[in-house]
């Protein structure tokens, strides 16, 4: 690959992002960053301290400035967390700075893949998972399609079938 290009990969939390990236980050020889585990080491805390502490609000500004920062690298492969799409400032980071993959999963996945993880601060709340997915997919779906270059689904495969997939699309 004689010129480096960056890989976003965008989607609901459970789509797999942080699983397929390194897959992908691998196969193509590429550094491999996360925004969340990014954002963990630049505070020293964990996502679900930093909402507590800044809530929502105050993560998506760490977020967007994480995101903003790991976009200028050049060979990169990017998991993006879920909601970072709601930024418009983000979106059009993301698009202008590489080619961006949704990893469209169906709700039913997400619980299922979700249900026995503590690290995700929007489902810690009373209300039941799969009502907070169908509502964040209501809200985010549509700007995760706006960016997209290519979608995959990834309900009934292994990260490392879907990172091939993206590999074929990319025609690398």
């Amino acid at each position: 690959m004689a010129e480096k290009r960056n890989i976003f990969l965008v989607g609901p939390m459970g789509a797999g992002k942080s699983t397929i990236g390194r897959h992908l980050a691998e196969m193509l020889h590429l550094d491999f960053y996360d925004s969340d585990q990014e954002i963990e080491r630049r505070t020293g805390a964990d996502i679900a301290w930093v909402f507590d502490l800044e809530g929502e609000e105050g993560f998506r500004v760490r977020e967007e400035n994480v995101i903003e920062d790991l976009t200028e690298l050049q060979g990169i492969v990017l998991a993006t967390g879920g909601g970072s799409v709601i930024s418009k400032e983000t979106r059009n980071r993301l698009s202008a700075r590489g080619i961006v993959v949704y990893l469209e999963t169906p709700i039913e996945k997400q619980v299922a893949r979700t249900q026995r993880d503590k690290r995700r601060p929007l489902l810690q709340t009373e209300e039941a998972p799969q009502h907070v997915l169908e509502r964040l997919a209501a809200e985010r779906n549509p700007l995760y399609e706006e960016i997209a270059d290519f979608t995959i689904r990834t309900d009934e495969q292994s990260a490392r079938s879907v990172a091939n997939q993206i590999v074929e699309q990319l025609g690398f």
